[in-house]
């Protein structure tokens, strides 16, 4: 994952500077819940006095607090239990999609405190940037503690000399952009960019289903199709920023040319777009495609249908070349999961290896607020250095 730096000159930040160890041991207790000191220092590999040390620090800084004593094994004495204090920060994130901005605030835990949306005026960098910054100012007026802010969009973002580059973004039209740069000068605390799959990974991974998974898939299933991967307990980005592109994946040798010259890939068959053009319906949109399968429309059956085949063939890729723990599949294209189940699992089967382990699927409800979550869990874990 990306992480921030200070502007040259700051003076103080929101966030404070905590060691190595601190951090590994607050990111302990955020992702698996509270625990005593003896099984965090066991986790970490540490000394217990050591341990004091680094909780005391943690204490002091208002991000742990000490709870009631609990039995924690089958033996010995009720050991008192550290767990993080929510309200200790709060944490800005941005969803940017080609039309409109998405925020929301979260405390520590990345529970959601204040959502807000609304239209972008413009695609224009600089008139992005003051939004953002008036949107930050809008929702700081109740939330005066943000720490630092993540913003995610669909596009290649990389790092270059200390700074996060958004190398292409075309829903946007963007090339080369430093917008982590020019949001925090406007807004005055760090700033984190990533692509918007591989923060909704993250937090799926901290905060959501993949909780404790060293591996694990997310399936993103929408305006366009996504994945993110999770491998020894890390999310993957390759080398240029450009990890884990899928969506054209050959499906069906004798398929629909793409846009890009690709015949039956899955750009083709399972993008809510693509469902909706193959039904040639004017005025039709991705909900009304959806109640037309759901009233058993065959057409429409039939374009879900394809979808289904072409989710699965990806699942069962993913399954076959990474082996994860758990493969999850959101988005706000989902639907096809309900109305192409059959198909779907069919497909799994049938491109599976026939050796391989189980598939374990998480097909999970979508809002789209859940971008800009991802957003801020990004500011969390850059915070942390992760």
């Amino acid at each position: 994952m990306t992480s921030f730096t200070a502007l040259p000159g700051e003076e103080s930040e929101p966030w404070p500077a905590l060691g190595g160890v601190e951090r590994q041991a607050l990111r302990e207790l955020l992702i698996h819940g509270p625990k005593s000191r003896a099984e965090i220092a066991r986790e970490l590999g540490m000394s217990r006095a050591s341990l004091t040390r680094v909780t005391r620090t943690l204490v002091d800084h208002g991000f742990v607090a000490e709870g009631a004593s609990q039995l924690r094994g089958t033996t010995g004495r009720p050991s008192e239990l550290l767990h993080v204090r929510p309200g200790a920060r709060s944490f800005l994130g941005v969803k940017l999609t080609g039309e409109d901005l998405f925020a929301v605030v979260t405390d520590l835990t990345a529970k959601v405190l204040a959502s807000h949306d609304e239209p972008l005026r413009s695609k224009a960098v600089d008139d992005v940037v003051a939004q953002i910054g008036e949107v930050h100012d809008r929702l700081r007026a109740a939330h005066p503690d943000i720490a630092a802010a993540g913003i995610c969009l669909a596009g290649d973002v990389t790092d270059a000399d200390g700074h996060q580059i958004i190398v292409e973004s075309l829903f946007l039209g963007w090339y080369r952009v430093h917008l982590a740069d020019l949001v925090r000068e406007r807004i005055g605390v760090p700033v984190a960019t990533e692509n918007d799959v591989r923060s909704l990974t993250a937090a799926e991974h901290w905060f959501g289903v993949g909780a404790g998974f060293d591996s694990m898939a997310l399936l993103t299933v929408g305006a366009g199709v996504g994945l993110g991967l999770v491998a020894d307990g890390k999310v993957v980005t390759g080398a240029h920023g450009k990890s884990a592109r899928v969506d054209h994946q050959l499906v069906d040798s004798n398929g629909p040319m793409c846009g890009h010259g690709h015949r039956g890939c899955v750009s083709v068959y399972l993008p809510n777009g693509s469902i909706v053009a193959s039904l040639r319906t004017p005025g039709l949109d991705y909900p009304g495609a959806v109640a037309l399968a759901r009233g058993r429309d065959h057409a429409a059956m039939a374009a879900f249908g394809d979808a289904g085949r072409a989710l699965g063939t990806l699942v069962a890729m993913v399954a076959n070349t990474m082996d994860p723990e758990k493969i999850v599949i959101t988005g706000d294209g989902i639907a096809v999961t309900e109305i192409a189940r059959t198909e779907m699992e069919s497909a799994i089967e049938a491109h599976r290896h026939p050796t391989g382990g189980p598939v374990t699927l998480d097909i999970q409800p979508f809002e789209f607020v859940e971008w800009a979550r991802a957003g801020a869990v990004l500011a969390i874990r850059s915070c942390l250095q992760f």
